[in-house]
């Protein structure tokens, strides 16, 4: 299928999510700490203020956001970044002090001002002051790997990827949040229905254990399936669904390698007790995140996954998925682009919207191309 790809707007940060508004505008989150909102197509070039200090370095800072399913009425969005810890002096390098992932809450009229900002979750994953323990693996600095994508779930609640920190020894004990994937209310609270609330040793809200650094997440409504994206090694990047309670192997299990070339501790796929990807990349793929096609405009693509890639060469993934749940073919389009793709959206007018994460960022607007005009019948000879 030939495509048209528009420039909705440029003059975007590092874009890294967006949402879209009942009137079909929309707001967007750049790393570097800022909301911005496009309306009617144009770029605002007034950020929204009212944010809270950001820990932002490396690819720390603001991440994801979206609105609560009654945002008409209420107003409410959520929003999710990194942040260092309280006690840390003004002025001290971002390499000097722990940080974590939090969640927040806040209620936006539409103007340039939020209002009743309050954190709704802080993971119990800080880390990042010197001097660090050791480590194995030659993983990356603490600086990295917060995750911080959202979503919500058929029953109203709220799903957020919190990464590893890229300190994977922490990421098989349930005691803390370190590469877990999290549920809680939209108060913060813990649903009664998670699956370790109430099991020692266990942080009640974990959904999920065994992960990464996610970057992707989507709740498929007609299937009831969360599927998720995340970062291997050297190598194995993953597309997942997710199950309630369950491991998907990280840092024990992992079909990348090492970044110092040690083996996975327990292997690449078929461990008992670890689920296995639906997709693992061979041999990278720097996974953004995902989406669920179910829109008018590419009847044809109804219920393929689409991931946003950042690299070999950057492109849309669009994955076929088969009867059973498992990705059976898989196309690479807008590589000519040449530019890191963080996010990917199906719009309600079913176009397929996707940010750049360029410090020149841009939202591109993905619809099919128009038929071409029939052939002239030949001249008579």
């Amino acid at each position: 299928m030939r495509l048209t790809v528009e420039v909705v707007t440029k003059g975007l940060d590092h874009p890294w999510g967006m949402a879209f508004l009942p009137n079909g505008d929309l707001l967007v989150t750049e790393r570097p700490g800022r909301l911005r909102v496009v309306r009617s197509g144009v770029l605002d070039p007034k950020p929204i203020e009212g944010l809270p200090a950001m820990y932002v370095t490396g690819i720390s800072g603001f991440t994801d956001l979206l609105l609560d399913p009654n945002f008409a009425t209420n107003r409410l969005i959520y929003f999710s970044y990194s942040k260092a810890a309280p006690d840390t002096p003004a002025g001290t390098s971002p390499a000097q002090t722990d940080a974590t992932l939090v969640v927040a809450r806040a209620r936006w009229d539409g103007g340039y001002q939020l209002a009743d900002v309050r954190e709704i979750f802080v993971a119990d994953a800080w880390y990042g002051k010197p001097p660090l323990p050791a480590k194995c693996c030659g993983q990356g600095p603490a600086s990295g790997s917060f995750g911080g994508r959202l979503a919500i779930d058929g029953q109203g609640k709220l799903l957020i990827t919190s990464g590893d920190r890229n300190f994977g020894e922490k990421v098989q004990d349930p005691s803390n949040h370190f590469g877990k994937i999290l549920r809680i209310n939209l108060d913060g609270t813990v649903p009664s229905d998670n699956p370790f609330v109430g099991r020692a040793g266990y942080k009640p809200e974990i959904w999920s254990i065994g992960h990464r650094n996610q970057l992707g997440l989507f709740y498929d409504a007609p299937t009831g399936k969360l599927w998720e994206s995340e970062y291997g090694p050297r190598g194995g990047d993953e597309i997942n669904v997710i199950t309630k309670g369950g491991n998907y192997g990280w840092i024990d299990v992992t079909q990348g390698m090492h970044y110092n070339g040690e083996a996975a501790k327990k292997g690449t796929r078929g461990v008992a007790g670890f689920i296995d990807p639906v997709w693992a990349f061979p041999p990278s793929g720097n996974p953004g995140n995902v989406a669920i096609y179910r829109g008018a405009l590419f009847p044809s693509w109804t219920g393929d996954l689409l991931l946003a890639n950042m690299s070999r060469p950057p492109s849309l993934v669009r994955a076929k998925i088969g009867p059973d749940g498992q990705i059976v073919a898989m196309e690479r389009l807008l590589e000519n682009l040449n530019q890191r793709l963080r996010d990917v959206r199906v719009g309600p007018d079913g176009a397929i919207y996707v940010l750049t994460d360029e410090t020149a960022g841009a939202i591109l607007k993905i619809t099919p191309a128009p038929a071409p005009p029939p052939a002239a019948p030949a001249a008579p000879r």
